[in-house]
């Protein structure tokens, strides 16, 4: 039996990136997956044509992450056509970055929106589901910069950080109703933005790290799924750092 099989599982921002590599992970381990991210374009309809490549359910969802009442639809737009969600993974996420000398009220203002309002949007609107199923696995996707901090990304750290402490306060309140909320804190990852940064840029960003070698999304994903999945039925209120090793 796959590690997912039955399971119900909605990804926000997973038209591309890490998202869409958690939702192949996740629908190649047997789960129904609905996903959103801001439109639904010919990269989006790709994702979804993979998905469904792969045998599962698919749902594709055009929604605003960081706006509460879209948030809430999606939640209920899912229910309807699966009849439950099991895992929730916030996914959703951008950057402004810059100095916080020279960083603008609108550069913060749409970073915490985006990364952490969104989380908080999703978790409000799933956890009364999950209350119902007396079970649930949501999944925030935070940073090692969340962890560490880092020069030019204080909106970025501050969302991502506090992501972290969303997921561990939801694993405190909800612990009794058998729902668990984790944070996963990827590292330097080689996706398609940071796949045209300099080569020299690049290397350096290796030096930093133990096993030489950027993540990949599906490196995220295996860990993900790990956390959707009932191997980690005991695993709550935790951050892990999928990173190479990488100290900041």
């Amino acid at each position: 039996m796959k590690l997912l099989e039955g399971k119900v599982a909605l990804i926000t921002g997973a038209a591309r990136g890490i998202g869409k590599a958690v939702a192949l992970k996740f629908a190649e381990q047997g789960a129904d997956i609905a996903f959103t991210d801001l439109v639904i374009d010919q990269v989006g309809e790709q994702t979804k044509k993979e998905l469904e490549d792969i045998g599962v359910k698919v749902l594709a969802i055009a929604s605003n992450a960081a706006d509460f009442a879209q948030s809430h639809d999606v939640v209920e737009q899912v229910v309807k056509e699966f009849g439950k969600i099991d895992i929730l993974v916030n996914n959703a996420g951008i950057t402004k970055d810059g100095l916080m000398i020279k960083m603008t009220e609108q550069q913060w203002d749409a970073v915490i929106n985006v990364n952490l309002k969104s989380a908080f949007n999703f978790t409000h609107a799933v956890l009364p589901v999950m209350m119902k199923q007396k079970g649930g696995s949501i999944i925030n996707m935070s940073s090692v910069v969340g962890v560490h901090g880092n020069a030019s990304q204080a909106n970025y750290a501050a969302s991502k950080a506090g992501m972290i402490a969303l997921a561990k306060s939801i694993a405190n309140e909800m612990g009794r109703r058998g729902i668990r909320a984790n944070a996963v804190a990827p590292g330097f990852i080689i996706t398609d933005m940071t796949a045209q940064l300099p080569e020299e840029v690049k290397e350096e960003w290796y030096k930093k790290i133990p096993l030489r070698r950027g993540g990949t999304p599906e490196d995220i994903a295996n860990v993900c799924t790990f956390l959707a999945s009932d191997l980690s039925a005991y695993v709550s209120g935790q951050v892990i750092q999928v990173c190479g090793g990488m100290m900041m």
